[in-house]
């Protein structure tokens, strides 16, 4: 009876604590995030740290209803309510609606997401421009690898940056200025083919600290067993910026012309970098909107040797690259950035001249690869962390989760050479980039297995590794188009790709710390 009463007596509250009192609710709200079997714990912690006698009793009388429904009280307070103690005024409940960590996930998200839809602008532009223009396959070839000219100069120095800055101050100096080569963009377009290649290798500058600043200041917001979850949340972002890209690019192509893309993702970006450098910390310590509960949890489900914000020198580079793990990751980074490269910015070319779709259908049958691509990421690092979470080493679920990461996609790719319609053929760009997505649990969690001190240093030397590849990747099919005819020999060769850095992988990766 006194748990009934104690269960009404918080339903009866007002409308909005009610709401934010209730797991229920807070999951319909927040549905798919991937922290829900934490956040029963997190409750019940709060719930019994009351230090007012009548608070007290009823977060007792929930604690123990909890109990009973197997939940456990280790980690309670990040995600819900904070009774009692500090955290009280005239005894009535503090609460957070959301914690801190979920919101630097969901900002870094749409980082991400506009990251790559200013990309894939792009992309679909070069079609008009090269007919426009007169452009041929190999030009094409090396105007959309443009971007990877900049690009391959700025990870590593981006990613020493991370580590010595942090990732906030490094992201919103590098989203403001690729938003303003974004906006560049249809000026140099419409004054010189050199203008256009300047400004878009000056956009890829600017992008090189987007991954590296991610990877790690995700790593210090986010327990070890929720990391893969939380990046691939992130990188579902990411993905989801090629739909939209995609998707909106003809339409504004064709009733606003070139510029109107450009300028509304360049206007977006601007306005994320004002809403960033207001709320985001480095550092969850730092923040102060975080409550004790989140950031003992945080810290409890960290190693031993965690990042901090005092300037270490980074092991040398011989150093680095006298490990084998080392090169695991650089060639998993380049054999991920070729395959990824290719399908980013041949795929509406590959349609159009494939099977004679117009610009907007291709756009269609590009777009969908890459939604499945944003939710398949997510569910391979949910899987990741529930597998940590059971007891299996990080060294074997890595491997696990980048071996389908690159042996889906090569095979797909095999199959691809024998698609007969555009729809076929999206059914294998589907899986092809639907199974890739799990390297995001391989790879790319990996550097911060092996380095966590100088993760960015060594994201930024296998992304530097990983553009070279994506620039020889991007030309060499315009190439292989222009000589053969055909995409089928360049599909062949990156299968084979998957398959040969597959076998590396598994033979060299380690999820334990080498550095």
């Amino acid at each position: 009876m006194a748990i009934a009463a104690s269960v009404n007596s918080l339903q009866q509250s007002s409308c909005l604590l009610r709401f934010r009192r209730n797991p229920i609710a807070t999951r319909k709200v927040f549905p798919g995030l991937g922290f829900e079997a934490r956040e029963n714990q997190i409750r019940c912690e709060s719930l019994r740290s009351s230090s007012v006698s009548h608070v007290k009793r009823r977060g007792d009388a929930v604690a123990t209803a909890a109990k009973k429904r197997n939940q456990s009280s280790e980690r309670c307070a990040a995600e819900g309510i904070l009774m009692g103690g500090g955290e009280t005024e005239d005894n009535a409940e503090v609460v957070t609606m959301m914690p801190e960590r979920i919101k630097v996930v969901i900002l870094t998200a749409c980082m991400m997401c506009l990251c790559n839809a200013d990309r894939i602008v792009m992309s679909v532009a070069v079609v008009p421009l090269a007919e426009k223009l007169g452009w041929s396959s190999s030009f094409l070839g090396v105007v959309q690898s443009s971007f990877l000219w900049g690009y391959i100069f700025s990870s590593v120095i981006g990613g020493a940056l991370v580590d010595r800055y942090g990732g906030k101050r490094v992201l919103a100096w590098g989203v403001a200025l690729w938003s303003l080569a974004t906006l560049l963009t249809p000026w140099a377009a419409a004054h010189s083919t050199l203008a256009l290649l300047c400004v878009r290798a000056f956009f890829g500058l600017a992008e090189g600290v987007a991954m590296p600043s991610m990877t790690t200041l995700l790593s210090r917001w986010f327990p070890t067993d929720e990391r893969a979850s939380a990046v691939g949340i992130s990188m579902a972002g990411f993905h989801m910026g090629n739909v939209v890209g995609l998707l909106l690019t003809p339409i504004m192509l064709s009733s606003i012309g070139i510029s109107g893309p450009f300028i509304l993702f360049a206007s977006l970006g601007l306005l994320w970098v004002s809403t960033w450098s207001s709320g985001v910390t480095n550092n969850p310590q730092d923040s102060p909107f975080i409550t004790r509960s989140e950031l003992r949890l945080i810290q409890a489900g960290k190693p031993v040797h965690t990042p901090t914000n005092v300037a270490k020198p980074n092991p040398s580079l011989l150093f680095l690259l006298s490990k084998l793990p080392t090169w695991a990751i650089i060639f998993a980074n380049m054999t991920n950035n070729w395959g990824y490269f290719v399908l980013l910015s041949w795929m509406p070319v590959y349609f159009q001249t494939v099977f004679n779709v117009n610009l907007k259908q291709a756009a269609w049958f590009s777009a969908l690869p890459w939604a499945t691509m944003a939710i398949s990421g997510y569910y391979a690092g949910a899987a990741s962390d529930f597998l940590i979470r059971t007891g299996h080493s990080v060294t074997s679920v890595r491997k696990i989760m980048q071996s389908i990461g690159f042996m889906g996609p090569g095979l797909s790719l095999l199959c691809l050479n024998y698609a007969k319609s555009p729809s076929c053929a999206a059914v294998f760009m589907t899986v092809a980039l639907s199974l890739s997505s799990f390297s995001q649990a391989g790879f790319l969690l990996n550097m911060q297995d092996i380095a966590p001190e100088c993760a960015g240093f060594l994201h930024g030397i296998s992304n530097c590794a990983g553009t070279l590849a994506a620039i020889v990747s991007t030309i060499g099919t315009g190439y292989f188009v222009q000589w053969l005819g055909s995409f089928q020999a360049f599909l062949t060769v990156t299968a084979f790709l998957y398959f040969a850095t597959t076998v590396f992988w598994i033979l060299f990766a380690t999820g334990e710390r080498v550095f």
